[in-house]
């Protein structure tokens, strides 16, 4: 297949071209900083932001399907990012026939998600970090989700839970709505995605997606996520 991956830039966008590239597929990466990413065997690179109708038009011709990695840092006011770009991703996709999404959210959004036995986690981090600092951040999550939710496409929501980097793929688990744990592997969030976007298991629902098998430091999480994040 031939897709697009917007966000392509960020940490979860280069997950999932390495992986989508050792898979066979084409890639086209769209990235709105110029020079941050090279072209080579089956990766061409679209300069967009993916709130400009015209470029997002351009860079999605001729793909078979587009998966949205775009993220945003957690801030006080108001967060557009998500829902904007939602709004002119769908339209160019419906106006190339494009029919295929599959568009990264949060756990966040469902808003019966509690991870069992996770008590510190859903009694101080997850009010403190996701239901506070994150609170616009995931408010416009939840407004992304409305946007695509309107349209005729075979989408599908990715929610992993707390993101965070290992090397390899692991033995994740994926569950509809939101899945039953804390954390998620950038690299197991980006092998769900692909799978997913061929298997079909999750059309027009969620797709909850999180990492058993590993446990990364939280500190250094809520830093790298949170604070850090670009």
């Amino acid at each position: 297949m031939r897709i697009a991956v917007f966000g392509a830039n960020g940490p979860t966008g280069r997950r999932l071209i390495e992986q989508a590239l050792a898979a066979g597929h084409e890639v086209v990466a769209v990235t709105r900083r110029p020079g941050s990413l090279s072209a080579g065997p089956g990766l061409a690179v679209a300069v967009a932001d993916a709130t400009d109708p015209a470029a997002v038009d351009a860079a999605i011709d001729g793909t078979d399907a587009v998966l949205s990695a775009l993220g945003a840092r957690f801030s006080k006011g108001t967060i557009t990012t998500y829902s904007a770009s939602a709004t002119v991703i769908t339209g160019a996709m419906a106006r190339h026939g494009i029919k295929r999404l599959l568009a990264v959210s949060s756990s966040i959004a469902d808003p019966n998600w509690r991870p069992t036995g996770a008590h510190f986690f859903n009694h101080v981090l997850d009010p403190l970090v996701n239901r506070r600092l994150g609170r616009t951040l995931h408010e416009d999550m939840r407004r992304m989700e409305a946007v695509i939710r309107q349209t005729g496409l075979d989408w599908t929501f990715v929610r992993p839970s707390g993101l965070f980097e290992h090397p390899v793929v692991t033995d994740y688990h994926t569950a509809e709505t939101s899945a039953d744990g804390v954390f998620t592997a950038r690299a197991d969030l980006a092998a769900s995605m692909l799978r997913e976007m061929t298997e079909r298991r999750y059309v027009r629902t969620a797709m909850g997606v999180i990492t058993p098998a590993v446990q990364p430091n939280i500190a250094k999480l809520i830093w790298n996520e949170g604070v850090k994040k670009k």
